[in-house]
């Protein structure tokens, strides 16, 4: 019995799907749903703007001040002569310094014997 219902049912949506497949009434083909979206997008408005929508938003431009040209010092020549009277710093100071840093010979051979040196055994740690 449920056979036969399952093959009526099924002869029925064939031929609904068939009488519905070529529909050739106009209202039948009109789309309701891009209707109302067409109607919708041609009547909207955008909100205007307001005039004081960019307050807080962008700042003032303020031109920067005008730079001055250096000025050549007055007394050139007394300065001059007071830079030539003065005695150079030594850098003896920080050479002492530097040597104080190293200890053991320096150099190429130096790095070379490092290199083959063995390294140092890690300790287990229990």
């Amino acid at each position: 019995m449920s056979s036969a219902i399952l093959r009526q049912a099924s002869s029925a949506a064939r031929a609904a799907t068939r009488s519905c497949a070529f529909s050739t009434s106009v209202v039948a083909r009109k789309d309701f749903v891009q209707d109302l979206y067409l109607r919708e997008l041609k009547s909207y408005k955008p909100p205007s703007p307001a005039k004081d929508a960019h307050v807080g938003v962008v700042k003032a431009y303020a031109l920067p001040p005008t730079p001055q040209a250096p000025a050549l010092p007055t007394d050139l020549a007394g300065e001059l002569s007071a830079y030539d009277a003065t005695e150079p710093t030594v850098a003896a100071a920080a050479v002492k310094t530097t040597e104080g840093e190293q200890s053991g010979p320096t150099g190429a051979e130096a790095f070379l014997s490092f290199l083959e040196a063995d390294e140092p055994k890690a300790e287990a740690h229990h």
